[in-house]
């Protein structure tokens, strides 16, 4: 019987959607703070983690803070997920699996992996049954909408009796990418078809973005993915019914505390990575072009400090 903690949580869940590049275990911890009630990693190649798996298992760590935390796998070979899953669940020891059916990124469908497995129905059931068969964690899977002819009511469908705790759907199809009107009907729909935890993902920026969201899925929860980005407060402000809107200062003290962090798991690296972070966090801002213009070349904490301090709005 695996320790399923989804049904433990508290509706409706708000879930920090997994982004390549992004939700490192900084900025889980940050989301976290305001109120993410599950955190998904970075994209982990299942590959990788067969025939050079350092850095992929480095990149996965988390602090017990995050939990539950929910480790994402992409790749198409149903062996590789086994011995991922395996490896994921000796080594990281997460609170849960997901599977990637979703990500539109050519790199990832070329792999004929990401939202392409979503047209390969039976390969897609063979992956999900290797992963379900070597862990006693809860699996999850995140989806689209539709690829091609395959929409998320036929995908559900097929992988009917198999043991899935939960599915996040994102409302628009592999075409649309991340813009576009959301399908919330057929997010509602997948009722029919899946009687786990149903997350509602895309487009959610704001907490009427979330209600109405809410309101015309009937889904558990959601995830929140772009809307999180130089927000991490999204969260706390869809509990409250808040504005998203911060003050100047207290988005510097934020975007400060994530950068302290960010050097703190990862160095100079660290302070790479939150360029772009530092760029979402003043996105609005006025005079935003030219302090994005010093943040993108910052070396180190004293650089961010001396730019975030010198700002007079």
């Amino acid at each position: 019987m695996k320790n399923n903690f989804w049904e433990k949580l508290n509706r409706p869940i708000y879930a920090l959607a997994p982004m390549a590049g992004i939700t490192d275990s900084a900025f889980r911890q940050i989301c976290k703070k305001f109120g993410a009630n599950v955190v998904y990693s970075e994209m982990a190649s299942s590959d990788a983690l067969v025939f050079n798996p350092d850095k992929t298992l480095k990149m996965l760590k988390f602090n017990k803070v995050e939990q539950p935390y929910i480790v994402q796998l992409f790749g198409n070979n149903p062996k590789h997920f086994a011995d991922a899953t395996k490896l994921i669940q000796a080594k990281i020891k997460p609170n849960g699996i997901d599977i990637n059916f979703g990500c539109p990124v050519k790199k990832i469908v070329k792999q004929g992996a990401g939202v392409a497995l979503m047209k390969n129905l039976k390969l897609s059931q063979e992956i999900i049954k290797s992963v379900i068969n070597n862990t006693n964690l809860p699996v999850s899977i995140k989806c689209r909408a539709s690829v091609g002819k395959i929409n998320v009511l036929k995908f559900l469908d097929n992988l009917n009796g198999l043991d899935i705790k939960a599915v996040m759907i994102h409302g628009r199809s592999f075409k649309q990418g991340f813009t576009g009107l959301i399908d919330f009907k057929i997010i509602k729909k997948a009722r029919n078809y899946f009687g786990g935890i149903i997350l509602a993902n895309g487009g959610i920026n704001s907490y009427n973005d979330a209600i109405e969201t809410l309101i015309k899925t009937k889904a558990d929860g959601l995830g929140i993915a772009r809307g999180a980005l130089g927000s991490p407060w999204i969260f706390k402000a869809l509990r409250t019914g808040q504005s998203i809107k911060r003050s100047h200062r207290a988005i510097f003290k934020i975007a400060l505390q994530h950068s302290e962090l960010a050097y703190k798991l990862k160095g100079a690296v660290g302070i790479v990575e939150m360029r772009k972070h530092l760029s979402w966090y003043i996105r609005g801002l006025p005079g935003a072009r030219k302090l994005r213009e010093q943040l993108i070349n910052v070396k180190n904490l004293k650089d961010i400090r001396e730019i975030l301090k010198g700002v007079n709005l």
